[in-house]
């Protein structure tokens, strides 16, 4: 029935109906994102205050300092704030000189995670009396503090998780979906996501006329939208809900960028401006060079990236962060041997499966601006959480990231309640940063382990592959990848959709690519086309392997699970798929 009213595949219903949308007008709402479903920005906790202050701030010419964070989602936040109070002082002040609004991105090596007192002190001696922190400040209880000392009004907006033991910082206030009480009706946007809401609130209460008014909702929130995206996709929040709708529409607004730094960025990376960017090319290509900046040198620059509009600097700070990211590589790269002993170590002799906690690694020489990448690494190999640390003196500075079903920032609020183990961690379920005494790391493992059985014997760690439907061969086409397109952008909690095809046969060997791949070409049942099938190796994913367990030759017969790909991705003009999983055509009854 969803099918007909929508006019889709049957496929394409079928997982409409697995996410819940059985009602074709929620369906249509959905495969059709736009900005009237996003949220009233108002609906936020503290903005109402917020607003006030920053107007009366504005008026006043009091200076304003923007407290960002070294990261792809802290940066795009910044350069947006800055932008959206620059546009509201103009319009609060015609004709007259601007405040002074400036920012901070801390170094990630000398001054670490979260906003600082030293940072603040200096902004007050230099005149600044209101400071408005992005993607971060939620835990910043002595920040807050100081601040207050100093005669500093601060406005945190942030979406990591509060302290519920010490509740929110002492702040004029305090922007975060995720703080208790908040009515906002979606509770996981990224840091950038809420700094768009104050922008939209405060440029809103700015706007004089409906001209104005209608200027802001067609022109400045899509533009708005482009960062917004960008962040939400590279800080891996649940793309459900308002931020799928932020993450299509901006992807779509970043089809040939007009801004000079976005524009040289996408040049970098190779990605062709003819077209909106991918999902996949955002989070692989345009935000490791983001988090390039912030991992090996200087964060603020993004920054300048985003803001310039001289073409000339453009193009050398987008050369300057490719030139970082291809160094983050190779930093990498040495880590991840080193880490592949440690992996070796921590397999179960009998087994070969790795423990069913949170894992563990670190190293003294390891380089603190890749720990993140290297966590995330560590899960693909295991399928298992994990923290990676580095040693500087006496402490251990590290980044954790987890596996759907495992909340690793209540995994560090449980082993630190009752015994106060960690220096410092925040964060949220996905992602964690943290730092402890280099001497207390055997006892963060043997919590973790103790944690990590618990949750483990409830079945909280999973590893099943979801499909969404079977598909006769001849269901795999152009129109049905048309169709997927609109189901996405992918992501955590809107993954893509993966489907299983039944009993075909291998029209030709397997073809190795690179010696890591493999290649296959399917001969389908009362089709005169071969269908194409590539299964990328990476992580515990071996497909060479599995082809050479399995003895697949010309005339094997097989399933699988595939992902349907973009005609003509690997080869011209005929519909493809990646392959997610690979069985005997006996094997499944």
């Amino acid at each position: 029935m969803l099918a007909g009213q929508l006019g889709c595949p049957a496929a394409i219903a079928a997982v409409l109906a697995a996410r819940g949308l059985t009602d074709a007008v929620a369906a249509h709402r959905f495969l059709h994102p736009s900005l009237d479903q996003l949220h009233d920005p108002m609906l936020l906790a503290g903005m109402a205050a917020a607003v006030q202050r920053i107007q009366r701030a504005l008026r006043n010419a009091e200076p304003i300092l923007i407290y960002g964070d070294y990261d792809v989602d802290g940066t795009t936040a910044t350069a947006l704030l800055k932008t959206a109070l620059e546009m509201a002082a103009a319009r609060l002040l015609p004709d007259q000189p601007q405040p002074p609004i400036t920012f901070h991105v801390p170094h990630r090596i000398r001054e670490g995670y979260g906003m600082q007192t030293g940072v603040l002190a200096q902004a007050a001696a230099a005149g600044v009396r209101l400071v408005i922190s992005v993607d971060t400040g939620i835990r910043a209880y002595a920040a807050a503090t100081e601040a207050r000392a100093l005669g500093l009004d601060l406005i945190v907006t942030d979406h990591h998780l509060p302290d519920d033991a010490n509740g929110l910082p002492e702040a004029l206030a305090v922007i975060n979906p995720a703080q208790p009480g908040c009515p906002y009706p979606f509770k996981h946007l990224c840091g950038a996501a809420v700094a768009f809401k104050l922008a939209h609130a405060l440029l809103l209460a700015t706007c004089e006329d409906d001209v104005q008014r209608q200027r802001l909702l067609t022109r400045t929130l899509p533009s708005f939208l482009k960062l917004v995206a960008i962040a939400t996709i590279a800080d891996s929040v649940p793309l459900v809900d308002e931020n799928r709708v932020i993450a299509s529409l901006g992807l779509a607004g970043l089809a040939n960028p007009v801004q000079p730094g976005l524009r040289a960025l996408f040049q970098v990376a190779e990605i062709p401006a003819s077209r909106p960017p991918t999902a996949t090319e955002v989070g692989f290509r345009i935000a490791p060079r983001i988090n390039a900046a912030g991992r090996m040198d200087v964060a603020s620059e993004v920054v300048d990236l985003l803001l310039t509009r001289d073409e000339a600097l453009a193009q050398r700070l987008a050369r300057k962060l490719d030139e970082l990211n291809t160094a983050r590589r190779s930093t990498e790269q040495e880590a991840l041997d080193e880490i592949e002993q440690q992996l070796q170590q921590l397999r179960d002799s009998a087994t070969g499966e790795f423990p069913a906690t949170c894992l563990v690694l670190d190293h003294p020489g390891w380089h603190r601006g890749v720990l993140g990448i290297l966590a995330s690494r560590v899960v693909e190999r295991t399928g298992r959480p994990a923290l990676v640390l580095c040693h500087e003196g006496e402490e251990a500075h590290g980044s954790g990231r987890s596996v759907p079903g495992y909340h690793l920032l209540d995994a560090l609020t449980a082993l630190d309640a009752t015994a106060p183990l960690l220096t410092r961690f925040g964060g949220h379920a996905q992602a964690v940063g943290l730092s402890l005494p280099v001497a207390s790391l055997p006892e963060l493992r043997m919590r973790l382990l103790r944690h990590g059985l618990d949750l483990s014997a409830e079945g909280d760690l999973p590893d099943a592959l979801e499909v969404a439907a079977e598909l006769n061969p001849a269901e795999v086409t152009p129109e049905l990848h048309h169709w997927l397109q609109q189901l996405g952008p992918f992501g955590m909690e809107n993954p893509e959709p993966v489907f299983l095809l039944r009993n075909v046969t291998l029209a030709q060997p397997v073809r190795l690519i690179k010696q890591r791949h493999i290649a296959l070409v399917l001969r389908l049942p009362g089709q005169p086309v071969a269908l194409n099938a590539v299964g990328w190796s990476r992580g515990r994913l071996d497909w060479v392997a599995r082809s050479q367990q399995l003895g697949l030759d010309a005339g094997t017969r097989i399933d699988l699970a595939v992902r349907i790909v973009a005609p003509g991705a690997y080869s011209a003009g005929r519909v493809e798929v990646e392959i997610a999983a690979l069985w005997s055509a006996d094997a499944i009854n």
